[in-house]
């Protein structure tokens, strides 16, 4: 029995923390068609989880395109202010009302599935969107918050419409039916 609790304790400081942060759900519609569930990662970016949850309990990510997406790096959404219409000549340029965060860097590496807070050059930049890593991103550690991790649904990001060149800008793009936060 001493052998088995020793192994158990073992394998969880391996495997590190458990995640008990709040859940977001993002059912999308387009290509990928399916439901994500993320777990928000409020003891890395209590400040960044704090507003995805406040505009997912808001509706204001209902809808929202994901406008960039690069094949083998990410999938980036969340424009509140110019992801929902038509036209997304301007999105990935918005965000919401709301001022913009404080940078909340950690240590936790970019890694397929992890999610992250997207910003301009300026670090104290990030406000409503944020991307999903395809593969793993090193070069982006300690640079931008992470804020979760794909916990379901990877197969259905997978599948989210890719941009062109390097750009990542799609045409008719995927979107973000609904999303919701579970405590």
């Amino acid at each position: 029995m001493r052998n088995v609790l020793a192994a158990a304790a073992l394998i969880a400081a391996i495997a590190g923390p458990a995640l008990a942060g709040p859940k977001l759900t993002i059912e999308i519609a387009g290509e990928a068609n399916g439901t994500v569930v993320i777990d928000l990662r409020d003891d890395l970016a209590p400040g960044h989880v704090e507003r995805i949850v406040t505009l997912a309990q808001q509706g204001a990510y209902d809808g929202v395109a994901f406008h960039r997406v690069i094949e083998g790096f990410m999938a980036q959404t969340g424009d509140v202010q110019y992801g929902k219409g038509d036209d997304l000549a301007r999105a990935g340029m918005g965000g919401s009302s709301l001022p913009n965060l404080k940078a909340e860097f950690s240590d936790a590496p970019f890694d397929r599935g992890v999610v992250g807070m997207a910003r301009s050059q300026n670090p104290d930049s990030a406000n409503s969107q944020f991307f999903i890593m395809f593969a793993p991103g090193h070069f982006l550690n300690g640079d931008y918050t992470v804020v979760g991790q794909v916990e379901s649904g990877m197969d259905v990001v997978d599948r989210i419409k890719r941009g062109a060149g390097q750009s990542g800008s799609v045409r008719a793009p995927d979107r973000m039916v609904r999303v919701t936060v579970q405590p």
